[in-house]
């Protein structure tokens, strides 16, 4: 009897022959059969000789690949969580998370295998293996069908640590429940099916890069090509010849494809959709896209949650300037006030979630876990606002805002603003101590073209309250950003001007 969240062994009947994973610097393709066969063979291997049980965990410093895929089949099949470790990570903060999850496996890319020389977490973990030797497992020959084992809907697939830019990370619980609903989600908010192709640059540490769009085309037998890294040349190149219908990208990285020459001339014409988030998208952006028949699907998600949670239609997305969207098929919001009253329309509040798309909690965390859930809603940390027509605007992270004068002050609000000035091609906006207002507000701005001095600020006296004004600009060639792609407002805080 086939386990009902083993989707490849489903894809393997109904569409052997049909390419579910290519990896793109490599040209190597598997098709369905084939990945179900290695996934057989590989929880055959790792079941049989190397104890693995439903419930262990299984580390994974390694970036896109085909095994990385197989491995999740695997998962799906034994019921083992797996654990995406980010390799941009110090040793240190490797370490910690190897502790933190205790897995029985530690799967190694060769490349970065220096991270763990020294680490003492990783000399405790049983079993260490390469990636290189996961291929080889899973090409090995051993029995044909695997007894799949029996998985409950709150068993996770999944642990995704959080980014931990404050504090320790916390893992995120990803459950075989919602990896379904986040699919169904997305399939009725786009168009996904067996038909749909894409192209996954995401890193596999986050839900993004499994969740946006690689695990839904999974359930729904479609075709995903890998991308280790992002490149904007590659990306125009791959759509066209490959025939993408779908691809998920920040604004950054869009960007980055229309600055190309070749963008004037490559036939996108295979586009269906692409895929925004991370952070808004200037409008100038999406009209050029427009312009070239591309639909640009704007939408929001957590990585606890979803991720796939609302999303802006194409037709809205100039009428709806700023807004997330509304929410998907089978979500529930709720907007409260600081007393935990409902918030009436356009109405700023804390935007609550309630879905089979929501965690159960974090991994060895039961503190954080509570003070994540008001009852059966989970608290975002998003202050939002609902217009009468049930559009969201998120105001800010509730942990962006700082205080000027009395005052809360989101710099979304600010950041906002200063998007629409013509010169203004990117900004971020943070609160810095302030010994006369306990903090003010400091505008990290990226320009195309110069702006006289004090412009700026007359901008945005002309929009906002005075203690939203930035007290200070500073110019840069780019904002940081973290390995998500969101800007790095941590670092930012910590900025220091040069002597």
């Amino acid at each position: 009897m086939l386990n009902q969240y083993d989707w490849t062994a489903k894809w393997a009947l109904y569409s052997p022959d049909a390419i579910a994973i290519k990896e793109y610097e490599t040209s190597r393709s598997i098709t369905y059969a084939q990945l179900n066969a290695q996934a057989n063979t590989l929880a055959q291997h790792l079941t049989t000789n190397y104890a693995l049980q439903k419930g262990d965990r299984i580390a994974v410093l390694a970036e896109n690949s085909l095994e990385y895929i197989v491995l999740f089949a695997v998962a799906q099949k034994t019921g083992s969580i797996l654990v995406p470790f980010n390799y941009r990570l110090a040793p240190a903060e490797i370490d910690y998370l190897i502790t933190n999850a205790a897995p029985k496996l530690l799967l190694t890319e060769t490349k970065f295998a220096p991270k763990l020389i020294d680490s003492e977490a990783a000399a405790k973990v049983p079993h260490r293996i390469s990636l290189e030797e996961i291929k080889a497992m899973a090409t090995t020959p051993a029995k044909a069908t695997f007894p799949s084992a029996e998985l409950q809907p709150n068993d996770p697939i999944f642990i995704l640590y959080t980014s931990g830019t404050t504090g320790f990370p916390k893992g995120a619980l990803y459950t075989h429940k919602m990896l379904f609903w986040n699919s169904i989600n997305t399939a009725i908010s786009l168009i996904i099916n067996t038909e749909s192709r894409t192209l996954n640059c995401m890193p596999p540490f986050h839900s993004g890069g499994w969740n946006v769009l690689t695990t839904p085309l999974l359930h729904h037998g479609g075709y995903s090509g890998l991308m280790k890294n992002f490149d904007p040349a590659a990306v125009l190149k791959a759509i066209e010849e490959e025939k993408l219908t779908i691809f998920l990208g920040v604004p950054t990285m869009l960007k980055m494809m229309s600055d190309l020459p070749e963008f004037e001339t490559a036939n996108l014409s295979s586009l269906k959709y692409i895929i925004v988030g991370g952070e808004p998208m200037p409008i100038p952006q999406i009209e050029r896209y427009h312009q070239k028949g591309i639909p640009i699907r704007q939408g929001f998600g957590m990585t606890e949650v979803g991720p796939n949670l609302t999303s802006l239609h194409q037709r809205d997305a100039v009428r709806k300037m700023g807004s997330i969207g509304r929410p998907n098929f089978y979500v529930q919001v709720k907007i409260v006030d600081e007393a935990g009253e409902e918030c009436p329309s356009n109405v700023p509040g804390e935007l609550l979630l309630k879905s089979p798309v929501v965690t159960p909690g974090y991994w060895q965390n039961p503190t954080a876990t509570a003070k994540a859930f008001v009852g059966e809603w989970f608290r975002s940390g998003d202050r939002v606002r609902q217009d009468e027509e049930g559009y969201l605007y998120v105001v800010d992270r509730i942990k962006n805002m700082f205080i000027s004068g009395g005052e809360n002050v989101y710099p979304a609000e600010i950041e906002r603003v200063l998007l629409t000035h013509p010169c203004v091609n990117a900004v971020a906006v943070v609160g810095i101590p302030d010994a006369e207002w306990g903090e003010s507000g400091r505008a990290f701005v990226v320009l195309s073209e110069a702006v006289i001095e004090g412009e700026l600020n007359t901008f945005c006296r002309s929009k906002l309250a005075k203690f939203k004004i930035p007290k200070s600009f500073i110019f840069m060639d780019e904002l940081p950003k973290n390995d998500t792609g969101k800007i790095n407002r941590q670092a930012l805080k910590k900025w220091m001007p040069n002597p």
